[in-house]
């Protein structure tokens, strides 16, 4: 049956304006962003497909080209417009970090850094800049690979925090294996930073280990 002939209260668009985007479901979500289904599948059932046959919405929205145009009813220009869309929200999440407050809202650090990170196929350590008041200046990737075979160097992290003014920084990296628990050589970066940050009297306010789904906060966890 077509979307067109189901009851009002029951098309994703109309329940989506009706109820609001979270009372969606994520084959919901998703036909709403295909716009249409294929041949014998209305957008729905096509949704539904496709996050069975993807192994979820998470494995979908990480796919890379090839893979994700080779699923039913995809191809380059869903991918493009796919790739816009998650852009758009990291974008969206660091602008609200530039406006608000940003060590007395953890949720929105976090929110951004799993935006921000959790995909990566590699391990990236990431600088968040912050002025006297913990507004952010900028956010800034700085070193690649991983802590243990590429050293994350104090010198380089205590000159970009003084080329960019900074009163503060939280760092934040993540973890390629997806599992978020802080390593012993994260533990140690971390105990060196902050001293070399002191030095320089810059303070380091937190650092986050990003996984799949899980961000681990030092701070909260009682280690700074």
């Amino acid at each position: 049956m077509a979307i067109r002939d189901w009851p009002q209260s029951e098309r994703p668009r109309e329940k989506l304006l009706q109820q609001g985007a979270g009372t969606l479901s994520d084959g919901e979500l998703l036909a709403i962003f295909l716009r249409t289904g294929i041949p014998g599948q209305n957008a729905v059932e096509l949704a539904r497909q496709l996050l069975q046959d993807f192994g979820g919405l998470r494995s979908l929205m990480a796919a890379g080209e090839t893979e994700f145009c080779r699923g039913k009813g995809l191809g380059q220009a869903k991918y493009v417009q796919l790739q816009a869309v998650l852009e758009l929200s990291r974008r969206y999440l660091l602008q609200s970090l530039q406006r608000d407050t940003v060590f007395t809202e953890p949720a929105l650090v976090k929110n951004y850094l799993l935006q921000s990170l959790a995909e990566q196929k590699r391990e990236v350590f990431m600088l968040l800049y912050l002025d006297s008041q913990h507004r952010l200046i900028c956010a800034e990737p700085l070193f690649f690979g991983t802590i243990d075979a590429s050293p994350v160097y104090p010198r380089i992290v205590v000159q970009s925090a003084l080329a960019h003014n900074a009163a503060a920084v939280i760092l934040a990296h993540n973890h390629p294996s997806g599992v978020a628990e802080p390593s012993r050589a994260d533990r140690a970066i971390t105990e060196r930073l902050t001293q070399a940050m002191s030095l320089v009297d810059i303070k380091l306010l937190d650092h986050f280990v990003v996984g799949d789904a899980e961000v681990v906060s030092f701070a909260e966890r009682g280690w700074l």
